[in-house]
């Protein structure tokens, strides 16, 4: 069983810089997919980005694509996420998620993380 943990979260002017980290605990983290996932207020949650177990494929959502990047450290059992060009519509809780599905829909998730705060104001 996996357990994740996020961090990295904040708050930035629109512009700036975040980057996320979601630790895993358990022992076969490196054989799944792992996303980051964001739900604002009001809003269904949505898939940001995910990435394969050898990090040789990522898929981003198109709202992020070009500022957002996703990796991993399997040695660490962490996976991070790079976010650049902030804007105020980035502004939700970020959820990071291991499964067994390469996908931004959230079935297929198996494990989920508690989340972490990131607001962007203008």
């Amino acid at each position: 069983q996996e357990q994740l943990v996020e961090s990295g979260g904040g708050s930035v002017q629109a512009g700036g810089s975040l980057r996320l980290s979601c630790v895993a605990s358990g022992d076969t983290y490196s054989r799944y997919y792992m996303g980051w996932f964001r739900q604002a207020p009001g809003k269904e949650r949505e898939g940001v980005a995910v990435t394969s177990s050898g990090s040789s494929s990522a898929l981003y959502a198109d709202s992020v694509s070009g500022r957002f990047t996703i990796s991993r450290d399997n040695a660490k059992n962490t996976v991070y996420l790079q976010m650049n060009s902030l804007k105020p519509e980035d502004t939700a809780m970020y959820y990071c998620a291991a499964g067994n599905i390469f996908s931004l829909r959230n079935w297929g998730y198996v494990y989920w993380g508690q989340g972490t705060q990131v607001t962007v104001s203008s």
